[in-house]
């Protein structure tokens, strides 16, 4: 059989599950990242959040905090960076040896499925997680020019290039946040596209489930009602 006699196994309702996945991770990205004035998502009211931060710190002597915070938030992004590359890993290492995924569809289902359907449906998953990773890398860079920019901050706030200084520090900052954030929807997205695994109906049930989640923590969480609370 060719690969497009492989690729046929795929069927109508495949193609419409990995076309509802893709829709739905750049659809709740982007309304996350634009929502309406009246419903602000939890990343602008903590991207207003890190501005004030940055305003703040221009007057704060000495700065020790401001430091240990962002070395925190490089951190976070160094973790959750390797830990998408350790499972890139994983995947590449199911994608050359698919017997595991066959022992267990002949466990579950009398049908043949071919090496290159499983390959198929395990790139999607690679796919998100190599997103997710090159995503959180350049978090950790951006995060690293906001550290640059911050270190460029005059002590004195009556220097009028402090001001300036410390904002384009605020939006760095606010930017590296927003990838970080892209790269946990991805990974988000890569749990939900191994469902496709089990077949066209558990990928759109699991799709279903990551929306849901990262909508309801974005717009319908505690920490939310809480950012709301005496908003300046």
């Amino acid at each position: 059989m060719t690969m497009m006699d492989h690729l046929s196994l795929l069927t109508l309702l495949d193609w419409c599950a990995l076309a509802l996945m893709l829709v739905a991770w750049f659809g709740i990205g982007w309304w996350i990242e634009h929502p309406g004035v009246r419903w602000p998502s939890v990343t602008t009211l903590i991207a207003q959040r890190r501005r004030d931060w940055m305003r703040v710190f221009v007057a704060r002597d000495p700065r020790i905090f401001d430091s240990q915070l962002l070395a925190s938030l490089r951190q976070g992004t160094a973790f959750f960076a390797s830990t998408s590359l350790l499972a890139i890993g994983g995947v590449l290492a199911l994608l050359g040896n698919t017997d595991p995924l066959r022992g267990f569809a002949a466990e579950v289902s009398s049908a043949q499925v071919p090496a290159l359907v499983w390959q198929v449906k395990l790139g999607l998953v690679a796919l998100l997680l190599t997103n997710a990773f090159l995503k959180f890398v350049w978090a950790n860079r951006v995060f690293g020019y906001c550290a640059v920019v911050m270190g460029s901050v005059p002590n004195d706030p009556a220097d009028p290039s402090a001001y300036p200084l410390a904002a384009q520090a605020g939006e760095l900052n606010v930017r590296a946040a927003l990838n970080f954030n892209r790269g946990l929807r991805a990974i988000y997205f890569a749990l939900g596209a191994v469902a496709w695994l089990l077949g066209a109906v558990p990928l759109m049930i699991a799709t279903v489930i990551v929306v849901w989640t990262v909508w309801s923590r974005e717009f319908a969480s505690i920490p939310r009602s809480i950012l709301l609370r005496n908003k300046l």
